[in-house]
This record gives structure tokens, sequence and C-alpha cells, in this order.
């Protein structure tokens, strides 16, 4: 098993409902490819560096994962036939970092 950190981030003018759907999805299919999902946090709406498909804000969804590297393309292709996903990247990592990670304390500071 091979540690990854998977983000995607799901168009803003999806309804609240849906996120869970789309999380809930990605989470059995990493399940039933045999990972396991070891932490995970919603980033929640957020501004873009850059507008992708002229959008300019999108939902972060954040996930440590462990699974074996063979298994990634499954995960990928499912994450991109979703249309309301407007991007995706896995990172392969040594070890998991302590959750929360330093965007949320950061966040959870400045209230």
């Amino acid at each position: 098993m091979n540690y990854f950190e998977a983000i995607f981030l799901i168009s803003p003018d999806v309804a609240n409902s849906d996120i869970e759907n789309i999380c809930s999805k990605f989470e059995n299919s990493v399940t039933k490819e045999g990972g396991k999902i070891t932490g995970k946090e919603d980033w929640g709406l957020r501004d873009l560096a850059y507008n992708i498909k002229n959008l300019k804000k999108a939902f972060y969804n954040f996930y440590q994962i462990e699974i074996d590297k063979n298994k990634l393309p499954i995960l990928k292709k499912n994450l991109s036939v979703n249309e309301k996903i407007i991007r995706q990247i896995f990172i392969k990592v040594n070890e998991h970092e302590e959750l929360p990670t330093q965007l949320i304390n950061k966040q959870t500071n400045e209230r």
C-alpha cells in the first residue's frame, strides 16, 4: 500500500447534498478498490488561483488515502467522468501528516 493525498475541486454551483454524494462515491470507490481513507477534510468554498472553466471559486475536498498505486488510474477515471469535478490531483507522500492541516488551523485561528 502506498500513501496518497487527494484533492478535488467541485464546481461552486453544486448543492451541498450533491457534494456529499460526490464525496461518498469517491470514498466508496476507494474502499471498493481495496484502499483505506485515513483522513479527510472539507476545505469549503475557496477562491481559485486562476479561472478554471470560467469559474473563480470551487469547493475543495482533501483526503488522505492508502491504496495500491496500480489502482490510482481507476480512482482518477471515476473522478474525471463527473462533470461537476473541475480538477483533481493525487500526490504520493511518504507518510500522512497529522490532521487538521495547517490550512484548517489557520482558518480556526482567524475566527
